[in-house]
């Protein structure tokens, strides 16, 4: 009986893993600041239409540290 929470704790903490869902280790502020200040500059001085690949580069940099975009 006293086993069967740390048992489905183990389970979530294994589903969890084999999804590849991570925690994000820090606050999304804080995350990727070399791919937010190139896109931030680039909305600035050119548009939000014309910077498509520095928001989409730095999406996904937000992925890789585990935020879901």
């Amino acid at each position: 009986m006293g086993n069967a929470p740390v048992k489905e704790v183990s389970q979530a903490a294994a589903v969890s893993a084999a999804s590849g869902e991570t925690k994000p280790k820090c606050k999304a502020c804080c995350a990727c600041p070399e791919t937010k200040r190139a896109r931030d500059q680039c909305i600035l001085e050119h548009g939000e239409p014309n910077c498509s690949s520095l928001i989409e580069a730095h999406k996904q940099c937000m992925r890789d540290q585990g935020f879901n975009i």
